[in-house]
């Protein structure tokens, strides 16, 4: 239903507005993202009686999913110019994105990171030291899976499945989840375990408790926090970023790279976008295809 409408307008784009490929791209991308959510919501409607409430679902749900409210707006703009070349084609009589104005960061959101923000604090880490060593491979997890802070720090030994390349966490109201790990937080995620974690003798109740501190216990979450201001003061970055930071990052990143919005759903441990809806989850091997393609540290 929407695939003739998105193809016209692929070539409207191209034809008549000579965008270059990479806008072009974009742009179709952006209203492929918006059939993908009414598809999840079970919304089964054409272009034309698409209304100004459904794309105000829409641009709540990016929220949700923690997308960067500047990559939401640029979405909005695609989406924008897909309505008002319907309007021009005389598909439609009115356009619903008229009123619909470009999502607002909140003040108390945390910030997202670039990609090249992230390399400059994982080369501000003294990786010298056994929490050096420790710090990379809880920032590499942290980027790499989108885990929440306490996700993290509960994280188990007996959880990790390196050899194919999942995370068995517990998330919110104890539901389970797979999550794919990339190499690189596998890499460091290794070395720390070999080389710092195996001289540390456990605390009570940690012994299977991936990431401890120098006495063997857990580590706390304001720990991690103190720990990430401190790496991101050091690379001189001024955003305000915390443990946080890095899921908003993870999901910006993925979605924007165009990665599905039910295969980042997914991962980060979200409900499902319709209550009534059966929960199915997504085949493991594709997570791990998304994670390849789109995740920057893959």
């Amino acid at each position: 239903m929407w695939q003739s409408y998105i193809k016209h307008f692929k070539n409207y784009l191209r034809l008549e507005r000579s965008l270059s490929g990479n806008s072009v791209d974009a742009y179709v991308r952006d209203v492929e993202k918006l059939e993908e959510f009414l598809t999840l919501a079970k919304i089964d409607l054409p272009p034309a009686r698409i209304e100004e409430v459904h794309l105000t679902a829409f641009l709540r749900y990016l929220a949700e999913l923690g997308l960067a409210a500047h990559s939401q707006a640029r979405m909005l703009s695609g989406i924008k110019a897909f309505f008002k070349y319907l309007l021009l084609e005389n598909e439609i009589s009115e356009d619903p994105t008229e009123l619909l104005e470009s999502p607002r960061l909140p003040r108390k959101l945390p910030d997202v990171l670039s990609y090249e923000e992230i390399e400059s604090m994982l080369g501000a880490i003294d990786h010298s030291t056994p929490e050096g060593t420790r710090n990379r491979a809880i920032i590499e997890v942290l980027y790499s899976s989108g885990l929440r802070v306490s996700e993290l720090t509960g994280l188990l030994l007996t959880h990790c499945y390196f050899d194919i390349g999942f995370l068995r966490i517990l998330g919110k109201g104890d539901k389970v989840r797979l999550v794919p790990i990339g190499k690189e937080a596998i890499k460091y995620t290794q070395l720390y375990l070999d080389h710092v974690r195996k001289e540390i003798a456990p605390a009570k109740d940690s012994e299977d408790i991936v990431f401890l501190n120098r006495r063997g216990g857990q580590l706390s979450r304001v720990m991690i926090f103190i720990m990430i201001k401190d790496i991101a003061e050091k690379a001189g970055i001024t955003k305000t970023v915390s443990p946080h930071t890095f899921r908003h990052s993870f999901a910006t990143h993925l979605i924007e790279g165009g990665a599905s919005l039910r295969a980042v759903q997914e991962m980060l441990g979200h409900e499902s976008i319709t209550t009534t809806e059966i929960y199915t989850h997504l085949d493991r091997d594709y997570l791990k295809q998304i994670i390849t393609e789109f995740h920057p540290r893959a």
